[in-house]
This record gives structure tokens, C-alpha cells and sequence, in this order.
């Protein structure tokens, strides 16, 4: 094995240009590949981070049926005390869980006792929901971030609300909502804090205290609208969304049917189509990888078999069998898809860590100057590498095939 790998080594040196203008090109497919899958899996991990840790939470629990009717935030798909017993008690149970807040979220009007205008109303446990979203604290514009996100008898209103108001902290507001059975309620409360949108100028959720949410709804009993659950590892968020589904479909009604529903992040942004796309321009970036690497070494091999037949005549007529010389041709394209691998992830490594200490940065939505910090796993880099050699070692195999099968004798005449 190894004379052909040293015979190989030198045929590829007697064609320099033409080698390393194939390693080049490997090289920057490599290069383009392993930048764009850092570069990209960056960007998707901070989009997520932003929509998971300041506004969804990575999974939520909610009552069937209520997501699908969730732009009427309807009231009687409320989750009860028994199945909220039921959802903590799992989630005790889970080691995956970190935390979870509870809420309740109605549409209400909101007064300044000169304009009325629409909003959407959280209600909210302050500590165990900043457990849960923590960075929801740091999109306050006006109040302070470092208290309680909000307290009895105050609202955190969005600032889209209070500028079109034009409110200010400390100003009392009413906000007014039917409950349940249909009766009005309206309550006052202190302008406590102003919140930036995380995804853009359009945001009208406002925050109160769980508390009052239920006392100004003239909730009979603590319900809930949802649950949000935060993991400690994002990454097992799929397993564990599995683990809920089990868990939790135990609870049925009278017919037999869950009466809840687990629901991960991506179920609830249309964020997460973007997160698709993302997915999906990654893998078209590998399939133009593979068809430069196959037409780069089918390119070079053809090429050595067509300067090289009377070559290939005179080792067959000395008695070299064919799959020795299969071989040799194979080994060229082996070595040429691992010298490309290995010089490629060396420049991409190195492009990704300058990329770190450069530190770009950019806006998404209302979140400004978010710091880029590429990584890849190392997972992906040994599955492209290997990519590569295959996909390098099967471009070689038909003009390797073809060399071994020559005629020994037409081969010498070949001129």
C-alpha cells in the first residue's frame, strides 16, 4: 500500500499546475463550506437565543386547541389548577428542566384617560419569568432593568404603545377587559417600565403581575393560559419535547383525548422558517462542495489517464495485474481529496478565529450591536472531511476503471 501511495505522490508532482489548481479548488470549497456552516450556525443560534430567551422560552404548555385559536388569546382554554398540578409535577421530575413561568395573557384596551388603543396583556409571575426569558429584562428602554421586571399595581408597556400615547414611566393607565362570562372589568395601574420589541418596531405586549391579571379577568381560581419552559441544554430540546409529549399525554378528558399540547419554540415564531432556510442554504453549500470536488478530481484523473496510455500499456505488458493499477489511479484521488481536506479546514480554522477577533456586529430587530462568534463542531468539520475524500475517491474510479481494463497492446501504439 504504500509503494502506491508514494507511486501516486509522484505522478501528482510531475503535473503540478494542474495538481495544485485541483487542491486550490478543493481548498476553497472546503473553505467556503466550513465559513459559511460557522458563519450561518451563528447567526441562527443568536436569532433563536433572541426569540427562545426573551419572549417564547424553549417549549410551552398549553391546553388543546388553545395555539390554534391563540390570535384570540381565548380565555376558556385556559389551563386548570389540575392540570397545572400536573404539568409542575413533571417538570420537577424532568433534570433537563432548568425552570418554567406560568402565564396568563388576555387583549385588552389600554387607556391614558385621553387615547384608547389595543394590547396584549402578560400576566406574570416576575421572578420565575425572567428565570425564564432572562433577556427580557435587558429590552427595558425606560425603567430599571436590575428590580423586579414588574409589581402589583404596575405594567411594563411596549414602546410602540408609548410613544403612539405618548406615556411616561410613573403615568396611571387603565387597562380594561371582558373576562370569561363576558363582563367588563378595568383596573389602573403605574407605568412601571417600557419595553423594546425584541423582532421590531411592532411589538404590543405589555406585562403585569400574574395577580392582577386574574383579579382584573375575576378568575374564580388560578388558572393559566401556558407555560414556558426553559432547559438548561437547548440542544436536547427535541428529546425532551418528546419526554412532555408522554408525560402529559396521560392527561385525557372524558373521551379519551389529551387535553394538552407541548409546543417547542418553533411551533410559535415565524422566526423558525428562517431558521429552515438557514438549514437549508447549508445543505445546498455542501451539494455545490460535492460538485466541485467531483468535477475538479474527474477532471485531473481523466486527464492523467488520457497523457498517460502508453504508460498504462507498458506497466500492463510487464505484467502489472489491473487492480494494481485501479489502485494507483484511486490513490491519486485519495491523496488529493485528503491533502485538499486538511489544507482547507486549516484555512477555514484560521478564518473562523480571525473572524472572533475581529468581533462584527450587527442589529436584529431592536437588538443592537449583537457581537458575531462563529463556531463549528467538531462533528461538522469531520463530516465534510470525509465528504470530501469520498466524493475525491469516487470521481477517481471511472477514469480508474478505465486505465485497468486498456489493452495492453493498443495502448503501446497510442500515439
Amino acid at each position: 500500500m504504500l509503494d502506491v501511495l508514494s507511486i501516486a505522490s509522484r505522478n501528482l508532482a510531475r503535473y503540478r499546475r494542474r495538481t495544485l489548481l485541483t487542491l486550490l479548488l478543493i481548498v476553497i470549497g472546503m473553505v467556503a463550506v466550513l465559513l459559511f456552516i460557522a458563519v450561518a450556525g451563528s447567526f441562527r443560534a443568536m436569532m433563536v437565543g433572541q426569540i427562545t430567551d426573551s419572549i417564547l422560552g424553549h417549549v410551552q404548555v398549553h391546553r388543546k386547541g388553545y395555539v390554534a385559536s391563540i390570535d384570540n388569546l381565548p380565555l376558556n382554554l385556559n389551563l386548570k389548577p389540575p392540570m397545572v398540578a400536573k404539568v409542575e409535577e413533571d417538570l420537577k421530575q424532568n433534570p433537563a428542566v432548568e425552570t418554567w413561568s406560568p402565564r396568563v395573557k388576555f387583549g385588552g384596551m389600554f387607556s391614558n384617560f385621553v387615547e384608547t388603543t389595543a394590547i396584549r396583556v402578560n400576566g406574570v409571575d416576575p421572578a420565575r419569568e425572567a428565570a425564564t426569558v432572562p433577556l427580557l429584562p435587558g429590552r427595558m428602554v425606560e425603567g430599571d432593568k436590575a428590580g423586579p421586571l414588574v409589581g402589583r399595581g404596575q405594567i411594563v408597556i411596549p414602546l410602540l404603545l408609548a410613544r403612539g400615547m405618548k406615556t411616561k414611566l410613573g403615568d396611571t393607565v387603565v387597562v380594561v377587559a371582558t373576562n370569561r362570562d363576558g363582563s367588563v372589568n378595568g383596573r389602573t395601574f403605574v407605568v412601571r417600565g417600557i419595553l423594546e420589541s425584541a423582532t421590531g418596531p411592532g411589538g404590543r405586549d405589555g406585562y403585569i403581575h400574574i395577580d392582577d391579571a386574574r383579579e382584573l379577568l375575576r378568575m374564580s381560581e388560578p388558572e393559566v393560559s401556558e407555560i414556558a419552559v426553559r432547559l438548561k441544554d437547548f440542544s436536547k430540546l427535541g428529546r425532551v419535547e418528546g419526554q412532555f409529549r408522554e408525560s402529559l399525554g396521560g392527561l385525557t378528558n372524558k373521551e379519551g383525548k389529551p387535553v394538552l399540547e407541548v409546543h417547542p419554540w418553533s411551533d410559535l415564531s415565524p422566526f423558525a422558517n428562517l431558521a429552515r432556510m438557514i438549514d437549508l442554504m447549508t445543505l445546498f453549500i455542501k451539494i455545490v462542495l460535492v460538485a466541485i470536488v467531483l468535477v475538479s478530481v474527474m477532471n485531473v484523473m481523466i486527464m492523467a489517464v488520457f497523457e498517460r496510455i502508453r504508460e498504462i500499456g507498458t506497466i500492463a505488458a510487464i505484467g502489472t495485474p489491473p487492480g494494481r493499477i485501479l489502485s494507483l489511479f484511486l490513490a491519486e484521488g485519495l491523496m488529493l481529496g485528503i491533502v485538499g481536506t486538511v489544507a482547507g479546514t486549516l484555512v477555514s480554522l484560521a478564518a473562523i478565529l480571525g473572524i472572533n477577533l475581529w468581533q462584527p456586529t450587527f442589529n436584529f430587530g431592536q437588538q443592537q450591536n449583537l457581537v458575531m462568534a462563529p463556531t463549528i463542531a467538531a462533528g461538522d468539520v469531520l463530516t465534510i472531511a470525509a465528504l470530501v475524500v469520498v466524493v475525491a475517491i469516487v470521481a477517481s474510479l471511472q477514469p480508474a476503471w478505465k486505465a485497468s481494463r486498456m489493452d495492453p497492446i493498443s495502448a503501446l501504439r497510442h500515439v
